[in-house]
């Protein structure tokens, strides 16, 4: 395992900003890089005091996929690449992840990429970024979730046309089907990174609210993904009760009284 690391931290107020720092391989995706990113969402995940994160690439690309030559060995004998104590990025197995993830792309993203934006919460792509599902190009098939979860937002013709092809789309294409919510167009001078100005404005805007209310948010909205209709009904006015129940609903209710902006604590 190199001593370099794969992927960088940042901390901004209650925004958590994890990079991809690979730019040398265009972030392609080895065990090191897999396990890394796993941590960093971990870290993120069990500090109360950060509401929002930001997946960003340096460099000109979110990645060219994966590794194959180091990842492709280790699954194909049986090695897990995220332990039980860890947020797998994919959200496949392990410990789920509870709070919003903000995945910002440019350049190539392409397998893993993709599937990255598809186990995330909001998407923002520059300008010619380009996503693909190739694996079928390689003689095997997506293995992070793009099978099950690329056919939910874009339907099934979109889907099958992706996924049986191995063609690579635009952003353009990817925000028609629903992968990308936001295309910025990159800075001409290079003065300033508007893809990452993006991101963050967007995390910010979520970091804004109160964090109880957003994780429970997003947690009704995943169960109903997840286990369907009835299992999120069962649940959800337990979790509003409780919501009404805590500090942050008592501010949210005196800002409005008092016509000023909330002030959040995650309580």
């Amino acid at each position: 395992m190199s001593t370099e690391p794969r992927v960088i931290t940042e901390r901004r107020d209650h925004l958590f900003l994890i990079g991809l720092d690979r730019a040398n391989k265009l972030n392609a995706f080895d065990r090191q890089m897999l396990r890394e990113l796993a941590e960093a969402l971990t870290e993120y995940e069990e500090d109360s005091d950060l509401w929002c994160a930001v997946l960003y690439p340096t460099g000109k690309n979110f990645t060219s996929g994966l590794d194959l030559a180091d990842v492709g060995p280790a699954v194909a004998g049986g090695e897990v690449l995220f332990g039980e104590d860890l947020i797998d990025p994919l959200g496949m197995t392990g410990k789920p992840r509870s709070k919003p993830l903000i995945h910002a792309s440019r350049g190539w993203c392409l397998t893993i990429g993709t599937e990255l934006a598809l186990a995330s919460d909001i998407c923002i792509a520059e300008a010619g970024t380009r996503f693909g599902q190739i694996e079928v190009k390689r003689g095997i098939m997506p293995f992070g979730g793009a099978t099950m979860r690329l056919h939910q937002i874009a339907g099934w013709g979109n889907a099958m046309r992706y996924l049986l092809t191995g063609d690579i789309f635009e952003a353009k294409e990817a925000y028609r089907i629903g992968l990308v919510q936001q295309v910025v167009e990159p800075d001409e001078d290079d003065s300033e990174d508007a893809l990452l100005t993006a991101a963050i404005e967007m995390a910010n805007k979520v970091a804004s609210q109160a964090p109880l209310a957003v994780q429970a948010s997003w947690k009704s909205a995943d169960i109903t993904r997840r286990e369907g209709f009835d299992a999120a009904l069962d649940v959800i006015m337990d979790q509003t009760r409780e919501l009404m129940n805590s500090e942050d609903a008592a501010e949210g209710m005196q800002s409005f009284i008092e016509r000023r902006e909330a002030v959040f604590k995650g309580k």
